[in-house]
């Protein structure tokens, strides 16, 4: 009888100790913060953070006004991403900056996001997806041109989203 107790004891213990793990590891996870925004990668970053935590204003900011269908305000350019949610997606997922390609005054930046399925108890995946950002200089600072994920195509065209 004491040989079980000492089992359930140390199964007790165990599942306690993986408990504090995972409640350590979650409460120490730093957020991701804005980059500084002399290169285009930390614009491409920041233009994706400020979607993500749904500051419009914020990422409307990095946005070329050369663009043929800039948006007027910061309210049409939030009406387009409401009229174009499919391709925004404003979850939990990890953005990170991978190469940063500048020829001259425009940049190609691609861009990585991880997303993190739970898969019941004991499982779990993640998957990366890769994608480009296009920038070129205006004056000092780099502003956003094009990009394969969190745009509308219609930004491009020389009339207004609808």
């Amino acid at each position: 009888m004491k040989q079980i107790d000492r089992f359930l004891l140390a199964i007790i213990a165990g599942v306690v100790v993986l408990v504090v793990i995972a409640l350590t590891l979650a409460l120490t996870r730093t957020p991701q913060g804005y980059l500084p925004e002399t290169t285009p990668g930390g614009v491409a970053h920041n233009y994706l953070l400020a979607l993500k935590q749904r500051d419009d204003a914020r990422a409307y900011g990095y946005l070329s006004p050369a663009l043929k269908g800039y948006p007027a305000t910061v309210d049409d350019f939030a009406a387009d991403i409401d009229r174009y949610s499919w391709g925004f997606s404003r979850d939990s997922a990890t953005i990170s900056v991978g190469d940063e390609r500048i020829t001259g005054e425009r940049a190609v930046v691609t861009i990585n996001e991880t997303r993190f399925y739970a898969g019941g108890l004991f499982g779990s995946s993640q998957y990366t997806t890769s994608f480009s950002v296009t920038l070129h200089r205006q004056g000092d600072a780099w502003k956003i041109l094009s990009a394969d994920s969190y745009w509308a195509a219609c930004w491009a065209e020389s009339r207004p989203c609808r």
